[in-house]
């Protein structure tokens, strides 16, 4: 199971590639990487398997995704230890990944079985009369899927799932750090009953197999998430193809003068340094009131210092290594910009290899990149603001987009921040790391576009068509040798 999975059967290769443990930097298990010859008879195949797809019915493709739920969740508990091996995770994040994933491909069959169309009133002008009007959702094709290493299963049952219900044959391209999770995944829905094609998975390092994904003229739709840079050299290669593109953020927190406080720093606490702030949706700036400044900075210390760090096979470790001693480096290098600009590191700061410690930076300077730039990892930035206007402004003073929160017990002033934050989601006293499954998820500005969430993903991920039937012209619906009832 540690090779690429092409057309239904596991490639041989004479190239095998070490998984890294992040923690220890050691290797966790090797994987067989794909040569062009297999990236070539995946994109053919799948061509060939886009019509068998598509001719499932919404019965059929229900029926093989909740299969794979089933086989998954006697299987949890290999799943979590295999993300925690690869991506360095928490023992206890990962065991929660993992059992979510039965769920998102049972919310995939349910909205595999809603998939459907609408009448359209052509009686509304007055050349519409006698004429009946519907639309309907017909699948796209082949489409790539590429996914990032910091949940390795939950991205890719959010993209495999519902590109799989909507009836595509689907190619995956996980993160080369990750690679593991993504071939158990595949393996449950090839034994649930995906045909061959239907499925396919092409690990390895070597770059130019997304690249080649991409820009061949048989894929016709590509669903990413990673960074805007590679994102944006993505939306140039594919052209004018569909795109379902999650791009990352910079989420901020605001803290209103009204706030509970107690209440809002463990919220930012826990969305900075889930694992280890490699999320998305990670609470990266802390935006607070002049005059509660103090007093949240003071709540928030020690529930960072209270964090455990170590080995991520440690129930006990709340937070753990990043991906890799490079990636914890930027980091920290990030850490130390914002501090160079007066800024004040007063919890955690300290790197050793690929462990940097939760850190608190308070009094950051809205031109630091630890407060413009996506950090991706485990460091929060707090910032006064002294009214409610250069709040908005300080939130909105970034290209991202992705989600955003505000505690308040002002519902008016509630009201105001969703309507003036420029992000895809806005949480009213609760953190932008909460997300439920069936919930649209996706970003605006350099967050990119397209939404997450099976339903949601299955409409990006089919094409709508219009049917027009004229019903003026009877002899068009008449039958040339009318039945007589005559035997």
């Amino acid at each position: 199971m540690n090779q690429s999975f092409v057309d239904g059967s596991w490639c041989e290769s004479a190239a095998w590639e070490d998984v890294l443990h992040p923690f220890s930097g050691e290797s966790f298990d090797t994987v067989a990487a794909a040569s062009a010859a297999d990236v070539e008879r995946a994109l053919a195949s799948a061509a060939r398997a886009a019509a068998t797809m598509a001719q499932l019915s919404l019965h059929e493709r229900a029926a093989i995704l909740e299969r794979a739920a089933t086989l998954l969740e006697s299987e949890t508990a290999e799943l979590a230890r295999v993300i925690v091996g690869e991506s360095g995770k928490p023992i206890t994040e990962a065991a929660a990944e993992a059992a979510r994933i039965p769920e998102i491909f049972r919310l995939c069959a349910e909205e595999s079985r809603r998939i459907h169309g609408e009448t359209v009133p052509l009686g509304a002008v007055a050349d519409g009369v006698h004429r009946f009007g519907y639309t309907t959702r017909s699948p796209l094709g082949v489409v790539v899927a590429i996914t990032p290493y910091n949940y390795p299963a939950l991205l890719v049952a959010h993209k495999v799932g519902p590109a799989l219900a909507a009836g595509n044959a689907v190619i995956l391209k996980p993160s080369p750090k990750t690679p593991l999770t993504a071939l158990r995944l595949v393996d449950a829905l090839a034994r649930a009953g995906v045909p061959a094609g239907g499925i396919q998975c092409l690990v390895g390092a070597e770059s130019g197999i997304g690249s080649t994904l991409v820009k061949d003229i048989r894929t016709n739709a590509i669903t990413f998430t990673g960074s805007t840079a590679v994102g944006t050299s993505i939306a140039r290669a594919a052209g004018a193809r569909r795109m379902l593109l999650e791009m990352g953020g910079n989420c901020a927190l605001v803290v209103a003068a009204d706030a509970d406080l107690e209440v809002a720093a463990a919220a930012a606490v826990r969305g900075g340094f889930v694992n280890a702030g490699q999320v998305c949706i990670s609470v990266q700036r802390v935006i607070a009131h002049q005059s509660v400044l103090s007093d949240l900075i003071d709540a928030m210390v020690p529930l960072v210092r209270e964090l455990r760090t170590g080995d991520p096979f440690d129930e006990a470790t709340d937070v753990s290594s990043v991906v890799s001693a490079v990636h914890a480096e930027r980091v920290h290098s990030t850490i130390n910009q914002a501090t160079s600009l007066g800024a004040q590191v007063v919890a955690g700061g300290d790197r050793s290899g690929s462990l940097v410690e939760p850190t608190l930076v308070a009094n950051v300077d809205r031109s630091s990149l630890l407060f413009t730039e996506e950090l991706f990892g485990p460091a929060v930035a707090v910032t006064a603001a002294a009214d409610d206007d250069e709040a908005i402004s300080l939130a909105n003073a970034t290209s991202y987009g992705l989600a955003a929160a505000i505690y308040t017990a002002d519902l008016n002033r509630a009201m105001r921040f969703v309507d003036s934050i420029d992000a895809g989601a806005i949480h009213v006293n609760g953190g932008p790391l909460w997300r439920a499954d069936m919930m649209p998820y996706g970003g605006v500005k350099g967050s990119g576009h397209g939404k997450e969430g099976p339903r949601y993903a299955i409409e990006d991920l089919t094409d709508l068509k219009m049917v027009a039937i004229h019903l003026g012209s009877r002899s068009a619906f008449t039958s040339v040798s009318p039945n007589t009832g005559r035997n």
